[in-house]
């Protein structure tokens, strides 16, 4: 089976805390790529998906990276680390002031699941983007699937999860 990573250009990193059952993962584009967006479930948590916007006229859809984490919505300020690893190598849509990465992020409920006071972070997004490769990529509970589950409408007890 193929993995995303056989897109030139395309790195993959996962970082996660196994005592706090989460994690995330950082797509890398280099240079950049074009992106579009759906979301689905009952209370999505994003950040910066307007980019994704293709009538934009700032970027159009073009983005320098996808992030993808849990912590629900705490887990959106991991993003922080990725905007600084790619601001780091003067990745972003160019202003007179630098470059500001365009990373849209996506995030997961799974504070139930492990310690839910452990939460992904701008450090363990950091990390994730050090260890972005582009060969092929784990999948499934690992970086932000490691709290992944489904069929909480009825309640986490009767949820499926896979660790």
């Amino acid at each position: 089976m193929e993995s995303i990573t056989i897109v030139e250009g395309i790195s993959v990193g996962h970082s996660e805390n196994r005592k706090g059952v989460t994690g995330c993962t950082v797509i890398l584009c280099d240079p950049f790529a074009i992106a579009g967006m759906e979301i689905r479930g009952g209370a999505s948590s994003t950040r910066q998906i307007d980019s994704l916007i293709t009538s934009s006229h700032v970027v159009g859809g073009v983005v320098n990276a996808i992030f993808f984490t849990g912590g629900s919505a705490f887990g959106l300020d991991a993003a922080g680390g990725v905007m600084r690893y790619l601001e780091e190598r003067k990745r972003g849509f160019p202003t007179s002031k630098g470059f500001v990465p365009i990373v849209p992020t996506a995030v997961i409920y799974d504070l139930a699941l492990g310690k839910g006071n452990i939460r992904p972070d701008a450090k363990m997004a950091y990390q994730a983007c050090l260890k972005a490769k582009p060969e092929k990529v784990e999948e499934g509970s690992v970086g932000a699937g490691l709290g992944a589950s489904v069929g909480k409408l009825y309640g986490i007890s009767l949820s499926l999860i896979h660790i």
